[in-house]
């Protein structure tokens, strides 16, 4: 049974799901009918951050153009473009037997693609969450319900690593400067 998850809450995927090696993190949205003239377009990034709060080197940062992380725990499935139809809308699997010791944190992060440029925010999407599975069986999703009308970026979730186990926090925290921001802060 799948736990329903609200801002801030933590769970602990040992006790959850005792064993859990490959999680895969689906990711989903639609974006409302607008008059921005131009179709919108959401990417996951994934930040693998140490102890500092800093990425450990360049490809433990993992988006639609550096697809695998360094040690290969992390793997981005593949830019959807539109947001269209039913199901997840971009996919992560992450191998947590595989994760560099350096790093204690996986972030997950929802940009819109030139937001600025095309006058999008969220505010302008909907039935946005991220969601834990181990194989098909739904762990836990978290519903974004909150209402970011200028948010360009939009941190989901992450996995953290606390007293050797490996943990999941619904965040569900805003920015209004995109991408460029969450690069800056662990680069």
């Amino acid at each position: 049974m799948s736990i329903s998850l609200v801002k801030g809450q933590k769970i602990d995927l040992a006790k959850e799901a005792p064993g859990l090696e490959k999680v895969r993190v689906g990711l989903g949205w639609n974006p409302n009918i607008s008059d921005t003239g131009t179709d919108f377009d959401l990417d996951v990034s994934v930040f693998m951050i140490d102890e500092n709060q800093k990425i450990p080197a360049e490809r433990f940062f993992v988006f639609y153009n550096n697809k695998t992380s360094e040690d290969g725990a992390v793997i981005h499935q593949g830019d959807n473009l539109t947001g269209e139809g039913q199901g997840d809308d971009e996919v992560i699997d992450v191998d947590l037997s595989k994760v560099d010791s350096r790093v204690k944190e996986i972030l997950f992060v929802v940009t819109i693609y030139e937001a600025e440029e095309r006058k999008q925010n969220f505010g302008q999407v909907s039935n946005s969450y991220i969601r834990l599975l181990d194989g098909d069986k739904e762990i836990a999703k978290y519903e974004l319900d909150e209402d970011f009308s200028t948010e360009t970026a939009v941190e989901f979730g992450k996995l953290y690593l606390k007293n050797g186990s490996w943990r999941f926090q619904a965040v569900g925290m805003g920015s209004n400067s995109g991408l460029a921001t969450y690069v800056e802060r662990y680069t």
